[in-house]
């Protein structure tokens, strides 16, 4: 049987259709299901395949959105139906996503909680898939300054620095230091190792007179503060 192309199907079936309707209604995207939003960044599908359905065998091939949105272009290409421009567009919705959520932390945005650091750096760190350390700098306001990566280990370690982070802490001009760091492992629970580099770091910064004021080791869909742990 031929498959019916999305241009044939009625309107108010059309992913792309129903997202500005929605719009238009107040509902936005988010009425659409993880196949049609994937359909509308396709743009179209493959012979013998709408865009809808070959969205729906890239989520079942990788797994789901953030799956799909991970997988490298040599991956998508692997799939019938998919080129490189189809990739392509694939990962710069995944940059612009990752770009989006940065925002909410840019330079002179204020830290007024662990809340408002927490969703960003999940977001940048967990699907890493080497291990990687970084650092938030706030002036004595709590507003943001850089987000730096300084480190960069294997999959499983990190060599981390004090002395690197009071150096850069020093040329930010930081009153205050909220540290990050991922495990591949998709665990979040921190180690003794992440205590003791925490405690080290801390030690560190207090000679130069600037607070640690947490430092968060993300997972996968985990994010835990080792401030709340009582482990500073």
């Amino acid at each position: 049987m031929k498959t019916l192309r999305i241009p044939d199907w009625p309107d108010s079936e059309r992913p792309r259709e129903r997202l500005l309707a929605g719009e238009r209604g107040g509902t936005g995207a988010g009425q659409l299901a993880d196949a049609e939003v994937l359909a509308v960044l396709l743009g179209h599908g493959a012979r013998g395949l709408s865009a809808v359905e070959l969205a729906r065998i890239l989520l079942e091939r990788f797994g789901g959105i953030r799956g799909t949105l991970n997988a490298s272009v040599a991956e998508l290409c692997e799939i019938t139906g998919i080129g490189p421009a189809k990739a392509a567009a694939l990962l710069a919705a995944r940059e612009c996503g990752a770009r989006y959520v940065r925002e909410r932390l840019r330079p002179g945005v204020t830290i007024g909680s662990p809340g408002d650091s927490r969703e960003f750096l999940l977001t940048s760190l967990r699907d890493r898939p080497h291990e990687v350390f970084c650092c938030l700098f706030l002036d004595n306001r709590h507003r943001v300054l850089a987000f730096d990566e300084l480190f960069r280990g294997t999959i499983d370690a990190a060599a981390v620095y004090p002395r690197e982070i009071v150096k850069q802490a020093l040329a930010r001009n930081a009153a205050a230091v909220i540290l990050a760091h991922n495990h591949p492992s998709g665990v979040a629970e921190p180690s003794q190792s992440d205590q003791l580099i925490t405690r080290r770091i801390r030690d560190a910064l207090e000679l130069v007179d600037i607070r640690l004021l947490d430092h968060f080791v993300i997972g996968d869909n985990q994010c835990v503060s080792l401030a709340s742990r009582g482990m500073l």
